[in-house]
């Protein structure tokens, strides 16, 4: 059989280096399913329960590989499943590129059946590079300049194959002529270090400062050895962006966490008091947990150099790679002599450790949602992926899991969508599969996507070298973080008829899949559990009765925040008694870390 136009797509990506492509079948791409069935001993199709998972993995796969991650939809309602997890790969600047079909060359415009404008459709998420292939001619251009801008521009890149293009034959190599397009293979790679005079205006900046604070970001993953050095010769504090929660272990003293509103209380403290701010590889949003504009000095690098001073006026910007960066500007740092500060954040952390298993080992009803985070922690295997959705599991994976040096771990940052935590664990079990993974997710979560995701683990797990797959889910009934919100931030009570979810037995559906599942109702069984489910020869869910009405309390409450509170507790919020005692008891050891008081 001569080679089609959808047998070169996939011959180019190969030879790009791609290895694995998500997606889902459909008539309107059968060419390319055609395709992939002759090259499947080089190019191996993941058939996800739903294109909205393909696009989530695609993601995933960039994010813990570095590799550009692919995905194939059909046209129409398969294309438009894409957007979600396209837009997470956007908003999180990961090299993704989407393939989708469309109506035949001759119907388009026509309003044939399944014929959307997906031009249009994907202009926004693949802005950068999203075009429709008319010609076989094309094929070699396009694949290679959307591969080449999805990497270079770490973005989301989409190419759209009509129907009846896909089974012509091949045009291999373009003619040489006029109007003709010769692409080659080959990434584009950003090894970018400022000029020398930035770099010692940096320095200059951060020398002269007494309270350094370092922020920390994705954009640092890869600079863990220099941020360190860094800190340990500025004296400095290092607080992490959600994504960047790996750049830096946790168990070091003068690491303060997570910032933001899912931060941690030395984080907020360290931000308050600072007078220079470093930010490296990070657009954290939210400046009110930023220092006050004036406060602090500040010097920002990150390799885009239209994320710079958007988050804070810096006095320096400079334009590079983290890591090289960094190593450039180490030479120039003086060590401070005065420890003061740094002793200071170090006491900090201490305390707060504390406080986070004061917190974690309060009583609730029946269990409360940090105590897993905290005895999963110490369980964590050395080499352990983990995946977190977004919710208000999210502030418990923030604050009270505890990464070492070696481990990966990633969830929705810029999007914050529901629904990734499954499938980001999946595409990470595939890309390693002798490494263990865990996937955090709540019930809504779980309800809404995650349950499809567990019928591919069931089908997939006896193929990977080690089968360790934990999925925790906590089961509290409750979409728990916008009911929080209801209260802290619109001063509503909680509105049963959005909030309440409907019972689903997730350990039982585990265990029909084949999978261990493992339903925790009583605190005391957590560890043991945990130990189960790691122990597992197969993936093991943990279904965890967890209490909804403990907050996932802001490092700082706001007079604003407690006003709109108490407003919700008089509208006679459903929880109003349980919420209160357990905010008090949340309040109580953050002032005293849990000493001294009796649950």
């Amino acid at each position: 059989m001569s080679m089609t136009t959808s047998d070169q797509i996939l011959q180019r990506l190969h030879e790009w280096g791609v290895r694995r492509i998500f997606g889902y079948p459909g008539d309107g791409i059968n060419g390319l399913l055609g395709a992939l069935d002759r090259m499947q001993d080089r190019m191996e199709f993941v058939q996800a329960r739903h294109e909205e998972l393909a696009a989530f993995m695609a993601c995933s796969h960039a994010k813990f590989t570095g590799e550009v991650g692919v995905c194939l939809a059909t046209s129409g309602p398969g294309a438009i499943h894409l957007l979600n997890g396209l837009y997470d790969a956007k908003a999180d600047h990961q090299p993704v590129v989407a393939i989708v079909g469309q109506a035949a060359r001759a119907a388009m415009g026509g309003d044939y059946q399944q014929e959307v404008d997906l031009q249009s459709l994907f202009k926004d998420v693949a802005h950068e590079y999203v075009q429709t292939a008319m010609v076989p001619e094309q094929i070699r251009h396009l694949i290679d300049r959307a591969m080449r801008i999805a990497h270079d521009q770490r973005t989301v890149t989409c190419i759209i194959v009509p129907h009846d293009l896909q089974e012509l034959p091949a045009v291999l190599e373009p003619p040489r002529a006029h109007s003709t397009i010769h692409s080659g293979i080959g990434m584009t790679g950003k090894h970018v270090v400022p000029a020398a005079d930035d770099l010692r205006a940096a320095a200059e900046v951060l020398n002269a400062g007494k309270k350094v604070a370092i922020l920390a970001g994705a954009g640092a993953l890869g600079a863990t050895d220099e941020l360190i050095e860094v800190a340990e010769r500025l004296g400095a504090g290092i607080a992490k962006a959600l994504l960047g929660k790996a750049a830096v272990p946790d168990d070091l003293p003068f690491v303060t966490g997570s910032i933001g509103l899912l931060g941690t209380q030395p984080s907020w403290e360290m931000m308050s008091q600072c007078d220079t701010l470093l930010m490296v590889g990070s657009s954290f949003p939210y400046s009110e947990y930023l220092p006050e504009e004036g406060q602090a000095r500040g010097v920002q690098i990150d390799i885009d150099g239209r994320k710079l001073s958007i988050r804070y006026p810096m006095e320096v910007n400079l334009v590079g790679d983290s890591r090289l960066t960094l190593q450039a500007l180490l030479p120039l740092l003086q060590r401070k002599e005065d420890r003061g500060w740094r002793e200071q954040i170090e006491q900090q952390v201490r305390d707060w450790w504390g406080v986070l298993e004061a917190r974690a080992r309060n009583s609730a009803d029946p269990i409360n949602p940090q105590l897993p985070f905290w005895e999963l922690s110490p369980r964590l295997p050395e080499d352990c992926i983990l995946t977190c959705d977004s919710g208000s599991t999210a502030a418990w994976y923030a604050r009270d899991l505890k990464f070492r040096r070696g481990m990966m771990g990633s969830l929705s940052g810029g999007l914050a969508t529901m629904g990734p935590a499954i499938p980001y664990a999946l595409a990470a079990k595939l890309a390693y599969p002798h490494r263990p993974v865990v996937a955090i997710s709540g019930d809504g979560a779980m309800q809404m996507i995650g349950i499809n995701g567990l019928v591919t683990i069931a089908h997939r797990y006896k193929d990977w070298a080690d089968p360790r797959l934990v999925v925790l889910v906590l089961d509290n009934g409750d979409l728990n973080m916008v009911t929080w919100e209801q209260r802290i931030m619109g001063g509503d009570r909680k509105f049963e008829g959005s909030q309440v979810l409907p019972a689903f037995p997730f350990a039982d559906y585990a265990r029909s899949l084949g999978l261990v599942g493992i339903l925790v109702e009583r605190p005391e069984a957590v560890a043991t559990a945990l130990d189960e489910a790691l122990r597992a020869d197969r993936p093991a869910l943990l279904q965890i009765k967890s209490d909804p009405k403990v907050p996932p309390l802001p490092p700082h409450v706001t007079a604003q925040q407690a006003k709109s509170y108490v407003k919700a507790l008089m509208q006679r919020d459903p929880e109003a008694i349980g919420t209160v005692k357990a905010s008090a008891k949340e309040w109580w050891d953050g002032l005293f870390g849990g000493r001294g008081r009796r649950s």
